[in-house]
């Protein structure tokens, strides 16, 4: 099993010796990263200067929302998010050479880069965290505990599974990236602010078809013992692991249909 992922751990290790080489360099990518992930902070701290309650949340919950959803979001971009490079691989035909070679096709691209500069988002998500827990009264059981462990990393799975989907769906447009992203990079930004701010049929999009609001917003109805809005009752909280599972069931069947469909470039 361990020679199974040795060529991966190969091509891994010497993307992030090459990424910090260049320390001043490696450090500037990480503060840039640690200005993005607090200019979004930033955004939900000015909305709640203005107002004490939004969707029925407080700001000290809003930051617990926040908290979780960006810290799922950047560990999936992070580990998987450069999978929405596709597009160039498909224009340059390079992605034949993934195909030559006896591994799968999406554990190559996944393991072909890593971008350490998103630690920063990570740092930052974690802070606000750490921040946001003692100003919330949560009645602690061990459910919660577990619920509150499970949720960034199950959130990172359902954003990891939204990537793999965006990139399965270039296999025919090819020049889609903007429209995946609204999706990708949409339902991350909608995931950081309460599912119930949005209208009914944008709250059943954004957990139904993209569940974003599973990677924190029901989770945190949950530890707060707060009752959801009309089409996302609290319940739902605890079944983020089997939104990830349908995320990453739909986003390998449409993985699998894109590389029957992909024919190569004749180079």
């Amino acid at each position: 099993m361990a020679e199974c992922w040795r060529p991966y751990r190969v091509l891994l290790g010497s993307r992030m010796r090459a990424q910090t080489a260049y320390r001043r360099s490696f450090v500037s990518d990480v503060l840039g990263s640690v200005a993005i992930g607090v200019m979004e902070f930033a955004e939900v701290y000015i909305v709640f200067a203005n107002v004490d309650v939004l969707g029925e949340l407080d700001f000290a919950a809003a930051a617990l929302v926040f908290a979780l959803a960006n810290l799922g979001f950047s560990l999936a971009d992070l580990l998987v998010g450069h999978v929405d490079t596709l597009p160039v691989y498909l224009r340059e035909g390079t992605l034949d050479a993934f195909l030559l070679r006896p591994l799968p096709v999406l554990a190559q691209l996944v393991t072909s880069d890593v971008s350490l500069r998103r630690l920063g988002r990570i740092g930052v998500a974690v802070v606000v965290l750490a921040v946001a827990l003692p100003l919330n009264d949560i009645e602690w059981t061990a459910a919660r505990v577990a619920l509150l462990v499970l949720t960034p990393l199950t959130a990172a799975a359902i954003f990891a599974g939204l990537f793999v989907c965006a990139a399965a769906v270039q296999f025919w447009l090819v020049e889609g990236a903007e429209v995946t992203s609204a999706f990708t990079y949409g339902g991350s930004y909608a995931s950081a602010y309460p599912a119930s701010i949005f209208s009914l049929p944008m709250r059943l999009l954004f957990t139904f078809v993209v569940p974003a609001a599973f990677a924190a917003y029901l989770p945190v109805l949950v530890l707060l013992d707060l009752p959801g809005p009309a089409g996302t009752p609290q319940w739902l909280g605890w079944c983020t692991p089997l939104a990830a599972v349908a995320v990453w069931a739909v986003a390998l069947l449409g993985w699998r249909a894109g590389l029957r469909h992909y024919t190569g470039t004749g180079s």
